[in-house]
């Protein structure tokens, strides 16, 4: 099933945050993750992002692509958002440098090309 555009616009944020948080874990190991909180933070966010964004996409498109862990990634939103006392790093950690890359590999077929940037077609 491909994704028609409402899930499209999902489908992109979730592949864009998703890449972002590739991007801020690049290089660098668990300490240096744990030492830094404008990382954590704006790992965490992209996290977040990511499962919101998982929330939009529709049933029958989720139903279509069961490959894709759907409810985990919401369960991990939920988390951050409202269980944020209780976030660990190292589960973040394990997501950012794990989870959130095989999932891209997942996702990105599941995902029209993107307009170029400047396009009023670029997702938000």
């Amino acid at each position: 099933m491909r994704p028609d555009e409402h899930d499209s616009s999902y489908l992109w944020d979730m592949l864009i945050y998703s890449r972002k948080v590739v991007g801020l874990v690049r290089g660098i190991d668990f300490p240096a993750y744990q030492g830094n909180e404008t990382l954590r933070l704006a790992v965490e966010r992209a996290i977040e992002i990511i499962g919101e964004a998982s929330r939009g996409v529709s049933q029958a498109f989720k139903a279509a692509h069961t490959e894709v862990p759907w409810k985990p990634i919401a369960a991990q939103r939920h988390i951050v958002a409202h269980g944020y006392a209780g976030v660990v790093d190292d589960k973040i950690w394990r997501v950012a440098t794990q989870h959130v890359p095989a999932l891209i590999v997942l996702r990105e077929p599941l995902v029209p090309e993107l307009p170029p940037i400047d396009s009023p077609d670029a997702p938000r």
